[in-house]
């Protein structure tokens, strides 16, 4: 076995040796290809929208066009709406099936949609029911809640000679419901603004 693992190299042919090595620079590209992979490739920033005042987090572009993101976000909720500052988390997936080129450096996403998921950090809320509280009574997690959104976009491309932190910024507004008004909507007599919700935001595209 030690005769195997410290074989000298001069046992081995120069095609042989250069094969390995060729072998190992491919593995070694490929592993850093996939780290590579994990580096966010934005950061955003969200006002209002159902996961605190305030919301900033990283995320990821993909597909051919670049049309799927996928953003993990933390806001805040103040303590005036509040008995308390809280923290929440959301994990957003959004979908931009086209763009149209306006400018050379402007570019319009008349639409995207997506789905979030968040929470809040906080012992008022539970995933399950207390015990203080027959089964079914609520029906609902209070911990984490699901939206739905539709919104638009313009891009504009940041000249090469002007970046400094990132390429493109994106400006959007996002209208979005939970499950909870959406249920309500269908249940109780609701005005629009009762169940929907508006919220602006920015997005620095890095890489």
């Amino acid at each position: 076995m030690l005769f195997l693992l410290y074989t000298p190299l001069e046992m081995y042919s120069q095609d042989t040796i250069q094969r390995n090595i060729l072998e190992y620079q491919v593995r070694l590209k490929k592993y850093q290809k996939k780290w590579d992979n994990l580096i966010p490739m934005h950061t955003v920033f969200q006002y209002a929208g159902g996961m605190g005042l305030m919301s900033v987090g990283a995320g990821w572009s993909y597909g051919k066009e670049k049309q799927w993101e996928t953003d993990i976000m933390l806001g805040v909720i103040p303590k005036y709406v509040s008995d308390k500052w809280k923290i929440t988390m959301t994990i957003k997936q959004n979908y931009i099936p086209w763009r149209i080129s306006v400018k050379k450096n402007m570019e319009i996403e008349p639409f995207e949609c997506g789905i979030y998921f968040n929470t809040v950090f906080s012992d008022e809320f539970w995933t399950k029911e207390p015990d203080r509280y027959p089964d079914g009574y609520y029906g609902f997690s209070t911990r984490i809640r699901s939206h739905v959104f539709v919104g638009q976009r313009l891009r504009l491309l940041i000249p090469e000679k002007y970046r400094r932190l990132a390429k493109r910024v994106t400006l959007f507004y996002e209208i979005s419901s939970c499950d909870l008004y959406i249920a309500s909507a269908f249940t109780n007599h609701l005005n629009l603004d009762d169940y929907l919700r508006l919220s602006f935001g920015l997005k620095f595209q890095i890489f």
